[in-house]
């Protein structure tokens, strides 16, 4: 079972907390093993390793999130709208470009890294049993 680096602290008032996931990408393939760095507004927020999660308060705002691709670069965004005192959950999946609605690549191509929101239920069903790597 994954042990947490510490306890989640409280969120700070007037701020919105965001968690990111990646679950394990074992059943997928070609991008078992990466660590993509996620980016909020085109600043880096934190590697995200297979089967872990970390959170970020950020204060409130639209914020474009993006995540290395490694595989068809896409310029794909997940635009999000945080408000104080929310908390919002995106993970970061391995999957085909086409799913996403973009062309297929081929070869290493073939797969790319996407930043999707997920539901609360869904999110903290994963969180147990992902490894926490702390705040970034």
């Amino acid at each position: 079972m994954p042990q947490p680096a510490s306890l989640p602290t409280a969120q700070a008032p007037g701020t919105a907390r965001v968690w990111f996931l990646h679950p394990s990408d074992l059943a997928y393939g070609g991008g078992v093993g990466a660590a993509p760095v996620v980016s909020a507004n085109a600043i880096p927020v934190g590697a995200l390793p297979p089967g872990s999660d970390f959170y970020r308060d950020f204060v409130p705002g639209t914020y474009r999130f993006t995540v290395e691709s490694y595989g068809l670069p896409t310029g794909d965004v997940n635009t999000v709208q945080l408000t104080a005192g929310t908390q919002a959950y995106l993970q970061v999946q391995w999957v085909q470009p086409w799913q996403m609605g973009y062309p297929s690549g081929r070869g290493a191509n073939s797969h790319s890294f996407f930043v999707l929101t997920m539901s609360p239920q869904l999110a903290q069903a994963y969180l147990a049993t992902l490894t926490y790597l702390g705040p970034r």
